[in-house]
């Protein structure tokens, strides 16, 4: 396909942009060369990007099995409260428009009472960044009681990457822990690696094998005995939101992802929002400032001293946080559960269709999510979770996600999400059975799909070695 500067031809223009009505002034500074800037008409625009939609998939196109990621149906309901004027044209500046801060009030009270938590900051503007919000919020709480010897964050295998990451990032030194046999937590390992260096615990329940941890409340009973805090990663709330509170879990403070639990667009589709909720005591270390109702009006207040301190610009992409109000407000108290509840429900009708043929890393009943390992196969045949994943863009459908988590050996995760009908779970699954048939019948051919997409395979390495960021010109 071909970019704006390979379509455009000089002198072709077109009138989209009115007329300057105003004095035009040359300052004093301007630039020596004229804009790169394609030129084009109205036509050529508007076919270059129908082309690239045609070539993007999305939830809008077809089954996206996305494991630990939510790729759930965005409903157009959202879309309409977030374009409306007195929400999408208000400044940044203008801090004290009396709905934004009842938008920003409300999802903040539902959200504490969904995840059990008492006071929710919404600066954080991703998963990951809210992940480094929490951390500092732990690592604030140690200094502020003297704890500074407290510098070691535990990690589970099973955990997202990003994990460690944030951990290292904050300052704190990471302690990886293995699975038991049963895909949970060891809890001999975990009670070793807790000691008077800890200064708290990173997890997601359900995990990414889609497992609810039966000894949840014995897990952070530990890493509490120790002295240690605990952070739930909300990334697989989807499997569990009106059911189980993380805060009743034991855990002290959460980020959560508005745009995958929340049905907001998720990766490409739009910006995303990482809210940061905690427990009481950890309140006042929050950033930013916090939305009061006094004296019949809404207001900011400050934090105090205690304060981390603002971790982004304003007060987040409220945009998105209207989104999820907006979805909160649709489902209702009863929506939510139900939310939940047809995850775990599809998750598991379609591992019922797949076990059997497919190698499933759980036996038992899982949550939103379930791993398939293609270990077995690769040996067998050379065929690997790669492969399976490509050809499977040839049933119009999205690969789950590949080689994660890194304890399971070709792995391919898979989430269905609530939102998918029988009938696409049957489509799913006899796909992935036809494509385990092909796999046995001619494993060669499995190494060339797939045959039928924009682009087959590209060159992975070469990609992440030497991107092609920019468009080059000639002059």
């Amino acid at each position: 396909m071909k970019t704006l500067f390979e379509r455009s031809v000089a002198g072709r223009h077109c009138s989209i942009l009115p007329e300057c009505d105003v004095p035009v002034r040359t300052p004093e500074h301007t630039r020596t060369q004229p804009l790169h800037l394609p030129e084009l008409s109205e036509t050529d625009i508007s076919r270059h990007y129908t082309e690239l939609a045609k070539q993007t998939f999305g939830v809008n196109d077809g089954f996206y099995p996305l494991g630990s990621c939510t790729m759930k149906y965005n409903p157009k309901v959202n879309e309409q409260a977030a374009s409306l004027e007195g929400f999408a044209e208000v400044h940044p500046l203008q801090d004290h428009v009396q709905g934004c801060l009842e938008v920003l009030a409300t999802a903040e009270k539902y959200l504490c009472e969904i995840t059990g938590m008492n006071a929710m900051t919404f600066q954080p503007a991703a998963g990951a960044h809210g992940e480094l919000t929490g951390l500092m919020l732990i690592k604030r709480y140690h200094e502020k009681h003297g704890n500074t010897a407290r510098t070691k964050i535990i990690v589970p295998d099973s955990a997202h990457g990003t994990n460690p990451a944030s951990s290292a990032m904050c300052g704190f030194t990471v302690v990886n822990i293995p699975s038991a046999e049963d895909g949970c937590v060891d809890l001999d390992r975990l009670r070793e690696a807790c000691g008077e260096d800890t200064a708290g615990l990173m997890l997601t329940n359900p995990n990414t094998l889609g497992i609810f941890d039966k000894h949840i409340r014995e897990i952070t009973d530990i890493v509490h005995e120790a002295g240690g805090l605990c952070y739930y990663d909300g990334a697989n709330l989807n499997a569990v939101m009106g059911i189980a509170r993380p805060g009743d879990m034991g855990f002290d403070c959460i980020h959560l992802n508005l745009h995958k639990s929340f049905s907001t667009p998720h990766g490409g589709g739009g910006p995303g929002s990482g809210p940061v909720g905690c427990k009481s005591f950890l309140e006042a270390y929050l950033p930013g400032e916090k939305v009061v109702f006094e004296n019949g009006e809404y207001r900011w207040q400050e934090r105090g001293e205690e304060s981390i301190g603002a971790v982004r610009g304003f007060h987040g992409n409220f945009l998105v946080v209207v989104k999820a109000l907006t979805y909160l407000l649709t489902l209702g108290r009863e929506g939510v559960p139900a939310v939940a509840e047809n995850a775990v429900l599809n998750a598991n009708y379609l591992k019922h269709l797949l076990e059997g043929t497919y190698d499933v890393t759980n036996k038992g009943v899982c949550m939103h999510e379930f791993v398939l390992t293609l270990e077995g196969m690769k040996k067998e045949t050379g065929v690997s979770a790669m492969d399976i994943a490509k050809a499977l863009q040839d049933y119009g459908m999205h690969p789950p996600t590949m080689y994660f988590p890194l304890n399971v050996h070709e792995a391919l995760m898979v989430e269905p999400t609530e939102t998918e009908s029988k009938e696409t779970l049957d489509a799913a699954a006899a796909a992935f059975l036809e494509i385990y048939e092909k796999a046995k019948a001619d494993p060669e051919a499995m190494h060339h799909t797939p045959l039928h997409s924009p682009i087959t395979r590209p060159d992975e390495v070469k990609a992440a070695r030497h991107p092609v960021l920019r468009y080059r010109f000639d002059d």
